[in-house]
């Protein structure tokens, strides 16, 4: 939207108070802003700006205790209840690596930063929310009622930014790359040898960066025995039997900026209207089934066998969600789950000649 017509502060704030139960994300669409420039209106109305540097946020939040993180994107939103502990961070990357709340992390993403605190009568929320240099959300972490409020508030004065102005500049969103039309690019024998040589799952993004390949690309290009197309049922399929058979999955949803990782399993399964939706008491997920437009199984070479994956794609080529069997470093693949991806319905793709 220009900048010129965007709504003041004060017009974003009444908006706020008109539509008190409407979604900030939903709101700010509404107006034409990002999220985070509605949340920069209020500062100072229940919102405090805070500076995004990961480090410091992450490690204030071993203090704080028990708190929902959440990562999403446009189709899924994934929450897991646990403690921020196990922390790593590098310059390009980190890690949080608790069993319950598993994050990777790449801190140059994150721009924008606020500590909120929402009354609802008696009720106080109070959460941190971060968002890259567009004003999209990349992560966000709610206090619970076992949160260290002390804590919270230590960690959000140190952060507090010098300037609280209720505006704030943000970039124009970038356009994501679409997926390469012309596929004799690259030789399918070669993709093939290179896949078939991967001896650890984190050695694919390698692969395909060497290659100047897309993700949906490979996996149409390298033939059935890596890759095959699943009905994009198969995922509300794959979800509904894994809580009925109790088997521990890995549930991956990121954006450009956190992935967010739940390991277990899963048991609470139910639809409501587009969304298919996890109602644990340690995790929630809200997956858009109608925004799925391809999803695939792949199978990747390891030192400990072979590796398979569900993936989920929207309609720009963008990966929603990603399903592993639970497994560790060193171990092999379940049986059961292995048995379970690759006898999901499968939809014909033509083999490249």
């Amino acid at each position: 939207m220009d900048q010129r017509v965007k709504p003041s502060p004060h017009e974003i704030r009444r908006a706020r108070t008109e539509n008190p139960k409407m979604r900030e994300r939903d709101l700010s669409a509404q107006l034409g802003i990002s999220e985070a420039e509605l949340l920069a209106a209020h500062c100072g109305h229940g919102v405090v700006r805070i500076e995004a540097q990961v480090r410091t946020v992450l490690e204030g939040l071993r203090g704080v205790g028990e708190v929902m993180a959440l990562t999403r994107n446009e189709s899924a939103v994934h929450e897991k209840v646990g403690v921020y502990d196990k922390i790593s961070i590098g310059e390009h990357s980190g890690v949080v690596l608790n069993r319950d709340i598993d994050l990777r992390i790449f801190p140059k993403v994150w721009a924008h930063g606020f500590a909120v605190e929402k009354r609802n009568g008696d009720e106080v929320r109070h959460s941190l929310q971060f968002f890259d240099s567009a004003g999209y959300a990349v992560h966000k972490v709610h206090l619970r009622n076992a949160s260290n409020l002390y804590a919270y508030h230590k960690l959000v004065e140190e952060l507090q930014a010098a300037g609280q102005d209720p505006a704030i500049d943000i970039e124009p969103a970038a356009v994501a790359a679409a997926e390469p039309a012309d596929e004799a690019s690259v030789a399918v024998e070669d993709l093939r040898e290179r896949w078939g040589s991967l001896t650890d799952v984190h050695q694919f993004f390698g692969m395909l960066r060497s290659l100047k390949i897309g993700r949906l690309q490979a996996m149409r290009m390298v033939g059935p025995d890596y890759a095959w197309r699943v009905d994009n049922d198969a995922v509300a399929a794959l979800m509904h039997h894994a809580a009925a058979e109790t088997l521990p999955i890995m549930c991956f949803v990121g954006n450009h900026g956190c992935i967010q990782i739940h390991s277990g399993p899963i048991s609470t399964v139910k639809p409501m209207g587009p969304w298919l939706n996890v109602m644990d008491e340690t995790f929630h997920l809200h997956l858009r089934l109608d925004q799925i437009a391809e999803a695939w199984g792949v199978r990747k070479p390891t030192r400990d066998g072979f590796v398979t994956s569900i993936e989920a794609y929207d309609t720009q080529g963008r990966m929603i969600i990603q399903f592993f069997g639970e497994r560790h470093e060193g171990e092999m693949e379940r049986d059961d789950w292995r048995f379970l991806a690759e006898n999901l319905p499968k939809v014909p793709v033509p083999v490249p000649a």
